[in-house]
């Protein structure tokens, strides 16, 4: 039986988050919906974030209210904050992401606090969630470079890592937020978090903004990990990294795991529809590789 790999869709809400033109809460819904019958166990469906940092996601409550959850499926949601956590709990979500950052200008820049005072105001909201039974995943960003400071050291992201695991996020995602990694730095980051924190709760989350995230993919994959993020038709990008444009596509991701003898559990032809139905919605290029050369 061929080894699987998970795929984490976060399409529906770091792919959605930075579309200039609203979209209707009925077009996310069918997204995710269609996503999961695809075969996609676990789809990221938004973010309790404030309406005034991200008015994308102000429908976040309706959204996750109006899903037809399927069983066995993992529908997470992202919190900043215990107001955030607290909404989310309202509405009936069962997980959660909490997001912080490697680089400390980075970390500034994007929640005004540094990298110590972020896993400060973290500590709340994991102890809240932990407490009503509520998973909690982390996210570390800038893992390979930040817009702001350059370069950020290794040992900065190990730290951060293991702060969020010791926390007690179940799984901790390594992004590379602004796409700058190459196949070689790529997997000496994932190896140096992976001395300290099990490979088997570890992630990898790559933007594709010099065209290395396939192949940052695979490294990480040859390297051990079982996990990887990413988005259909290649939405989404950072708000704070110019030029950042583009998560790598799940389409693209799951043709060369199925290709190199992984099970993700993914219909591809279905995927490549999902794809070719959201680009036309929101009038843009389709970024999957894939969504333009399938004939299946």
């Amino acid at each position: 039986m061929a080894e699987r790999i998970r795929l984490v869709e976060v399409g529906p809400r770091d792919g959605l988050q930075n579309e200039a033109r609203a979209v209707p809460a009925a077009t996310k819904i069918r997204l995710i919906e269609d996503l999961v019958e695809a075969g996609h166990s676990t789809v990221e469906a938004t973010s309790f974030v404030s309406p005034k940092w991200i008015p994308q996601l102000a429908d976040a409550a309706e959204v996750y209210a109006s899903l037809r959850r399927k069983p066995g499926v993992a529908y997470p949601v992202l919190v900043p904050n215990l107001q955030g956590l607290q909404r989310a709990l309202e509405v009936g979500v069962s997980e959660v992401a909490i997001f912080g950052a490697a680089s400390e200008a980075f970390s500034q820049r994007n929640i005004n606090a540094g990298i110590d005072e972020s896993i400060e105001r973290f500590k709340p909201v994991m102890e809240h969630a932990l407490t009503n039974g509520i998973k909690v995943r982390g996210y570390v960003s800038t893992v390979l470079g930040c817009p702001y400071q350059g370069e950020v050291p290794l040992r900065d992201v190990v730290r951060v890592a293991r702060a969020l695991h010791e926390l007690g996020c179940y799984e901790i995602s390594l992004g590379d937020t602004i796409g700058i990694g190459t196949a070689r730095s790529a997997r000496e980051m994932l190896q140096a978090v992976a001395a300290v924190i099990p490979m088997a709760q570890l992630a990898v989350h790559f933007h594709d903004t010099r065209g290395q995230a396939l192949a940052n993919v695979f490294a990480c994959v040859e390297a051990g990990v079982r996990v990887v993020d990413a988005s259909v038709a290649g939405l989404g990008g950072c708000p704070y990294a110019e030029g950042a444009s583009g998560n790598v596509a799940s389409e693209d991701v799951v043709y060369m795991l199925h290709g190199m003898g992984f099970e993700t559990g993914i219909d591809l032809g279905r995927l490549v529809a999902v794809g070719r139905w959201i680009s036309t919605e929101l009038e843009r290029r389709n970024g999957a590789r894939l969504g333009l050369a399938w004939k299946g």
